[in-house]
């Protein structure tokens, strides 16, 4: 299906979402240290041995013992929450903190020490379990800053020269032993060997890298000995990028996780008002006693605190955006983990994108009697002295092929039409039709079919001719393309599959060549010769059509797209910075595999996080009718409270396990 894009408006400047701080400002506010961390463990070890002490007193009739364990146990246990519930006042806030200290303070004060400490136990070691939840997907994303050297082995002569990574500029070599960690992005020039790219790509082998090819920091080197070219500064570098962009996206919050904070607050609020009620009504209307109203009282504001609520969203998203960071996905934010999983619709720009964006030999075709291998390595002889892109993909073409490529003379370029070079004595021009005025041997006839067969199948196609005899002899045709990604049917067949309604291709380039990748590819819809302005006005299109779109893209005229759909996707090793700060998923290895298993990975999120809140709700509604009801006790109701915060915080650390499995 093809449909042509009106006119648009030029797009507007893409803005950056304005950080915020990740952090639950309540019991979700993790450790930044190991040490802090251990601290807190040590405080709740504290709190149980106080707790232990204080119920044995009980039992042996010593009230020393009692007093001094509950002591320990409410000061210990209550420590990081008094803390944190008077900064909350300070600001003028009221949280789950605060409840949770006042609910205990009653306890004391109606004689039911045992269950104010347990409350403040279980209180400290639900949230030294978060935070270590939470911490561990942070630790998977921070590993990602070992991943570089601190020092490049740089050449210098015949010297070689440790020096910072920081002090490395672009255009330095520096050499790689088998097994060492590349510390900069930069380009082969000396040597052959497999780099393991796991730890950024997600690629799952290693990949041969010879001169000429690009490498990352961060990245293993495998067997070879290579020297490389530095083209970036380490902090422009592919896995300082990397990093950066995981730290943005922890500071953006889903946005479930921003409805809640909004919602922590009234919510908090109204807990501490139907704790008041729950006692005036009582005693001041029907007559009841104030110690089992007030006691009442106490186990409504811990059934009803919305701990489990609050952190289920954090536990989950962050998970998650480890999970994928680890599998080279990147989400920079949690709201954008959500809005994934909402995706009906993609679009898909052509070159670079479903395509590999770089010219390739497709095509030789004999003529008279040549023999093709001959064919290909005389155009790769007169091509080694051109910088043409046609020419590269010849001389690539030929030494895959083991050809030899033989040394050329009097080496001349015509611009627009071809080249012409002696080799072995033989005069071979190389160039489209127009290049031939002269008189013309055998063979033309033939060739100019080629010609116009191959470039029916938008191929560029060039002929390979030889002086002889006065007249030019046609020996070959060859023809060059932009391949498709031998991946891309199958991850255009696995979105369907995930149940994406709709797949577009959109792109710049003329008709025939989009019809032949975007009919390869088996997409629904290609639309051709579109301009920048133009994409913005098809993805909002397809936006208003689905409710949801992605857009993947790689370079700068894709950023307005990018920014317009809801779910912008750069190609993160071939895409342009434009992309790559417009993007709101990068997809690190290039792979397009990565695709379905983030759209995978967003849509399990979506069904932990609201799996999370219908456990947590449900665990309120339960314990608060119960209390009000049957008379559920205080203890129970603090394991209630408690247990559901820490299911929920462990099954959101789950997705730390998500692995792509395919479609």
């Amino acid at each position: 299906m093809r449909t042509a894009a009106p006119p648009a408006p030029p797009a507007p400047e893409p803005t950056a979402a304005s950080p915020e701080s990740c952090c639950v400002e309540t019991a979700v506010q993790a450790s930044e240290t190991p040490g802090q961390l251990r601290r807190e463990a040590l405080f709740v070890a504290v709190a149980f041995t106080g707790l232990v002490a204080g119920l044995v007193g009980e039992w042996t009739g010593g009230p020393g013992l009692v007093w001094l364990g509950y002591g320990a146990a409410y000061g210990f246990g209550g420590w990081f929450g008094v803390r944190a519930g008077l900064d909350a006042i300070r600001r003028f806030r009221v949280d789950i903190d605060l409840l949770m200290v006042l609910a205990a303070l009653g306890a004391l004060a109606i004689g039911a020490p045992f269950e104010g400490a347990m409350l403040l136990f279980l209180f400290s070691l639900s949230n030294v379990l978060q935070h270590y939840a939470v911490g561990r997907s942070r630790k998977a994303i921070r590993a990602l800053m070992e991943l570089r050297p601190e020092t490049a082995h740089v050449r210098r002569g015949d010297a070689i020269h440790p020096m910072p990574v920081e002090e490395v500029a672009p255009g330095a070599v520096y050499v790689l032993k088998p097994g060492d960690r590349l510390p900069l992005d930069g380009v082969v020039v000396e040597g052959t060997g497999e780099v393991d790219q796991a730890s950024l790509t997600g690629e799952s082998v290693p990949v041969l890298k010879r001169p000429g090819d690009a490498v990352f920091g961060g990245t293993i080197n495998g067997g070879g000995a290579l020297e490389v070219r530095v083209t970036k500064r380490a902090g422009e570098s592919a896995i300082a990028r990397l990093i950066r962009l995981v730290e943005e996206a922890q500071s953006e919050k889903a946005e479930t996780q921003r409805v809640l904070d909004r919602f922590e607050q009234p919510y908090a609020l109204g807990v501490i008002g139907l704790t008041a009620v729950a006692v005036a009504l009582p005693v001041g209307v029907l007559g009841e006693a104030f110690e089992p109203a007030f006691y009442r009282a106490m186990t409504l504001m811990v059934a009803a605190s919305p701990c489990a609520l609050i952190i289920s969203t954090p536990a989950a998203v962050l998970s998650a955006i480890a999970a994928g960071a680890r599998s080279g996905v990147l989400f920079k934010g949690g709201v954008y983990v959500e809005q994934a999983a909402t995706v009906r619709a993609v679009a898909f720009d052509k070159t670079g994108t479903l395509t590999e964006g770089a010219t390739h030999l497709t095509d030789v075709v004999p003529l008279g009697g040549a023999d093709e291998g001959d064919v290909l390595a005389l155009a790769a002889a007169v091509q080694a002295s051109s910088e043409h892109h046609l020419a590269a993909a010849t001389l690539a073409a030929a030494t895959a092929q083991g050809l030899p490529v033989a040394a050329a003379e009097a080496f001349q370029a015509t611009v627009g039409q071809g080249v012409a070079a002696r080799v072995d004595g033989r005069t071979v021009r190389i160039g489209n039709l127009s290049f031939f005025d002269g008189p013309r041997g055998d063979g033309w006839d033939a060739a100019e079919s080629v010609v116009a067969r191959l470039e029916g199948e938008a191929k560029t196609a060039v002929v390979v001719a030889e002086e002889q005899d006065g007249a030019v002899r046609a020996l070959g045709v060859t023809a060059f393309a932009d391949r498709l990604r031998p991946v891309a049917p199958e991850v255009i067949r696995r979105l369907k599959a995930l149940g994406i309604e709709h797949v577009a291709m959109i792109t710049g380039d003329n008709e025939a060549v989009a019809e032949r990748v975007g009919e390869a590819a088996g997409v629904d819809a290609v639309w051709a010769a579109v301009m920048p302005e133009q994409k913005v006005e098809l993805v909002k299109g397809l936006r208003d059509r689905y409710g949801s779109v992605a857009y993947v893209g790689d370079g700068v005229n894709d950023g307005p797209a990018l920014a317009a759909a809801t779910v912008g996707v750069a190609m993160g090793g071939a895409g342009t910075d434009v992309a790559l700060e417009t993007a709101d998923l990068v997809l690190m290895g290039d792979d397009l595999t990565k695709l379905p298993y983030a759209l995978r990975l967003s849509r399990k999120t979506r069904r932990t996080l609201v799996a999370n809140l219908v456990f947590a709700l449900a665990m309120i509604v339960v314990m608060v009718t119960s209390i009000l009801s049957v008379g559920l006790p205080l203890p129970l109701a603090v394991v209630g409270h408690e247990g559901s915060t820490v299911v929920v915080s462990l099954n959101g650390l789950r997705l730390l396990t998500f692995r792509d499995r395919g479609a």
